[in-house]
């Protein structure tokens, strides 16, 4: 009976890693899925700085990333926290996507050796 209990708490436990780290994943792609949108957003900002008037299309534009990157201020928030400074190399290493293509050439430099 508690050797039953045992395996199931642990497939218990296995389950919400999986979860938990599928969700991070998939948060981490949303982030990068968002910032990326907004590529065009620093030149239309710019006009305004060189003084250029913007247009309606301009300003329809600057919305939809403003309403973009609110999505993602959650996130950006932890950086405003006491103490983030602290945070910040480790919100850099989880939304770098390049430590999974190192893992990935690593593993195949080992199996080709």
């Amino acid at each position: 009976m508690k050797r039953r209990l045992r395996e199931h708490i642990k497939r218990v436990r296995e389950g919400l890693a999986v979860r938990f780290l599928g969700a991070l994943v998939r948060e981490r792609q949303r982030i990068r899925t968002t910032i990326t949108s907004t590529e065009g957003m620093m030149s239309l900002l710019m006009k305004a700085r060189n003084g250029q008037r913007w247009t309606a299309e301009d300003r329809k534009h600057l919305l939809a990333y403003l309403r973009r990157l609110s999505t993602v201020s959650p996130y950006l928030m932890v950086l405003a926290l006491p103490g983030s400074y602290v945070l910040l190399p480790v919100v850099a290493w989880w939304l770098d996507r390049r430590h999974e293509m190192r893992k990935i050439e690593e593993s195949r430099e080992t199996s080709q050796r």
